[in-house]
Formats: C-alpha cells, sequence, structure tokens
C-alpha cells in the first residue's frame, strides 16, 4: 500500500500513529559510494532519485553542508513554464514539464503541482510582435501557446489595470495553460523521501571541505564528517558553485552569483488563479492557496552570496505590482527571502562532465532553475550514469562559450545580471 494514501492517513488518524516511518533515513557516511552528489537541494536530490529509478545506481550519497532543501529549492516563487524561444531550451524545459505532470504520482508525494497557467503581458505593440513569434516556435514544437488579446485578458484577471491611454497600456499577452505552481518544500521533500526509498544515503550537516584527487583526477571529497571516496563526484550547489570550484582548483568559470529576492502579502480573498507576468520590466506574481501574492523580480545588480537583498529592488518590484494591480498598493508585506543565485553568460544552464576528470557540473541555472528540477535531475543522472548528455542536455556544455555555441534565450549578450 501506497504510504501517503488516503487509507494510510485515515488509519493513522484514529491510532497511535504506530506506522509513520521518517521520510528518510539519517545514516553515517560509508567509506567509498559510486556516486556523491554535493548539494541536497531541488537538482540534487532529483539527480540522486533518478539514478536510483533511471539508472538502477543506489549506492549513492547527496552530501549537504546544512539540512536538506535549505537553499535555492525553498528560496523561490514557485513558479513553472516551459514558453522558451530557442528549440535547446523548448525540448529541455517541455521535458521538465511532463515530469511535472506525473511527479506527485509517480513520488507518491503531493507536491501540490497546480497548472493554473502563466500570461506573459505586452506592454508595446513590439513586445506583442515578439510573443507572436515565441507562440508561434513554441507551438510549432508541439508546446501549447495562445495570444490573447486585451478583453480576454481583462476577463481572466479582472483587477489587472489594462492600462488604456496611460505609462504601462496593455496590447496583449502570451498565453501557456499547462504552466503553473508548486509547492517548493514538498519538491525537496518528496525526491529526497524517494531517493532514500531506492537506497541513496542523505547526509545532512556534512560540509564539503575540499576534494580528494589522484593526479588531476577527482576520487572523493573531505568533509566535516570525514573522508568519503567516490567513482564519481557531482555538484549540484547553485550559486556556491564557484566558492565550491576553488576548492577543486578550478578559479574561474562563466558563472556570477547573485542574489535574487521574492516577497509574499498577508493573506487576500482569490481574485486571480493564474501567473502573471508584466511585459514593461521584470515583475511575476501568482496568488498561493492560503491568499498571498507570491512575486519577484529583477536580481540585485551585484556579486554577493547573502540570502537577502537591499531596497531598490524592493521598491522596483512593488511599483510594479502597483502599476499592474493598482488596488494591491495598499496590501501589508508579509516577508521576504533571498535566493543566490548562479547567474551564466548566456542565460542557459551548464549539465555537463567535467571539468576535472571524475567530476559532473550542474550549474547556470539564473531564473529558471525551480522549473527545470525535475529535468535537471533526469538529464544528469543520465550523464553521470552513461558517460555522455542526453540529448536534451548535450548543448548545455561549459566549452560552448570559448567555441562561440551561446544558447542566448533573451538576447541580452553575455551580461549575466541581465539574465
Amino acid at each position: 500500500m501506497a504510504e501517503y494514501s488516503v487509507f494510510s492517513l485515515l488509519r493513522n488518524a484514529f491510532s497511535a500513529s504506530p506506522d509513520w516511518k521518517p521520510a528518510w533515513r539519517k545514516p553515517d557516511p560509508k567509506p567509498e559510494y559510486d556516486v556523491v552528489i554535493v548539494g541536497g537541494g531541488g537538482h540534487g536530490l532529483s539527480t540522486a532519485y533518478y539514478l536510483a529509478k533511471e539508472h538502477g545506481i543506489t549506492n549513492v550519497a547527496v552530501v549537504e553542508r546544512g539540512w536538506l532543501g535549505q537553499g535555492n529549492i525553498g528560496r523561490n516563487t514557485t513558479m513553472i513554464r516551459s514558453n522558451y524561444l530557442l528549440p535547446k531550451n523548448q525540448h529541455f524545459y517541455e521535458h521538465s514539464m511532463k515530469l511535472w505532470e506525473n511527479l506527485s504520482h509517480e513520488l507518491n508525494y503531493n507536491v501540490m503541482f497546480s497548472q493554473r497557467g502563466c500570461l506573459n503581458l505586452a506592454n508595446s505593440p513590439g513586445q506583442l510582435d515578439d510573443f507572436a513569434r515565441r507562440g508561434n516556435a513554441m507551438r510549432h514544437v508541439g508546446i501549447d501557446a495562445e495570444l490573447m488579446t486585451p478583453l480576454e485578458i481583462k476577463s481572466l484577471v479582472p483587477a489587472l489595470d489594462l492600462n488604456f491611454g496611460g505609462r504601462f497600456p496593455v496590447y496583449g499577452g502570451l498565453m501557456q495553460r499547462r504552466a503553473g505552481t508548486a509547492r517548493h518544500d514538498a519538491v525537496a521533500w518528496g525526491y529526497a523521501r524517494g531517493a532514500d526509498r531506492r537506497g541513496v544515503d542523505m547526509l545532512e550537516n556534512c560540509e564539503v571541505t575540499g576534494f580528494l584527487r589522484d593526479g588531476d583526477r577527482i576520487i572523493g571529497v573531505q568533509t566535516t564528517r570525514g573522508e568519503i571516496r567516490a567513482k564519481k563526484v557531482a555538484v549540484a550547489v547553485a550559486g556556491h558553485t564557484g566558492q565550491l570550484m576553488k576548492m577543486a582548483g578550478v578559479d574561474r568559470l562563466p558563472i556570477e552569483s547573485h542574489v535574487l529576492q521574492a516577497f509574499v502579502s498577508e493573506g487576500l480573498k482569490p481574485f486571480m488563479d493564474t501567473v502573471v507576468t508584466f511585459g514593461a520590466g521584470h515583475l511575476y506574481v501568482t496568488q498561493s492557496d492560503k491568499g498571498g501574492m507570491v512575486f519577484g523580480g529583477d536580481i540585485d545588480g551585484y556579486n554577493t552570496y547573502a540570502q537577502r537583498g537591499n531596497l531598490p529592488i524592493v521598491e522596483d518590484v512593488m511599483s510594479e505590482l502597483a502599476a499592474m494591480f493598482p488596488g494591491l498598493s495598499r496590501v501589508r508585506l508579509l516577508r521576504s527571502w533571498g535566493g543566490i543565485m548562479d547567474m551564466s553568460m548566456d542565460g542557459s544552464p551548464i549539465i555537463t562532465a567535467g571539468p576535472l576528470p571524475g567530476m559532473y557540473l550542474n550549474t547556470g541555472w539564473c531564473y529558471g532553475g525551480f522549473k527545470a528540477t525535475p529535468a535537471s535531475g533526469w538529464c544528469f543522472a543520465w550523464t553521470i550514469a552513461r558517460d555522455e548528455p542526453h540529448p536534451y542536455n548535450a548543448a548545455y556544455t561549459l566549452d560552448r562559450f570559448h567555441r562561440g555555441l551561446v544558447i542566448d534565450e533573451k538576447g541580452q549578450g553575455s551580461t549575466p545580471r541581465l539574465h
């Protein structure tokens, strides 16, 4: 019987709950594993799960310096979409979307995936033309896309100010109805439990302090809980990639670390049931199941490892939200938080073998890390297990930057803060 079923819930509700087990074990480290994954966030946990499920590699350890899910997997705005323009990103993120659609059933854990849609507003005729181009490109490869008129948008989101004749008029928008949101903590817990049930060790409070080497080859990690040897070492630590890679002697990578803030307001009665983005700036907002407005915008434009940002971005994001929904101008902010983004030079991720023998790297997610969690782990597990990329991540190499094969989705050039 499934552990988290309505029958087990009823049975334990009327007893002393003798059957509930911890979601995952707390083992001591083994001296050696087939694979050590550094990073207990969404990408590291999903990689461990798919290594065990898809490739039968279960002698795996996930090494996390704190508790599972303490990083970006729990510090985002929970939004999921696959509305990309370039084919190399389209196929990857659409694969992720398809994994999301069955994830709760596969993990037997409710990740609260809600396909409420994602609406990108166009605030100029040129932007509407650009969205039409993107929508046509999406439909060409089988991804759902719908170009909406202002009246259709007003019917869908009545509280939105179309601002005709004003500063930010809404000329239309691009809707992906299969997009939506999920519960970020549940995603981490579901993958952790699923990997644990297949024999993967979750090593919490186990900080990596260095790498074990045999010549140029990485053969394990040094941690605060002792040395752990491994045939393969995979790194998935998001914004801390640069710090960790310096321990391995890799001083330069095509990424920068920035903080991305997110916010939630006090709870309100339901008035919108989709994700909406602001075309004239950078804002994305949805209403949570508790009624709070969950939203975010630009990264703070400086390099940092801090998990909180500064007031200029707060002011910028709030002003954009008030421009879209004037009725929210008097709503109180409940809390804010920040995640450390690993911003790549072209705005697209890196999932590859290297840069040293025995090492595998997963980084450069910019704003797209949470929505990519299933496909990132699926492709990273494939790359680790087979020592070759899957077609979905074949273009996400580390050497594409000096080869001139960049995947510049936004057309912003090699400026990480713009991606």
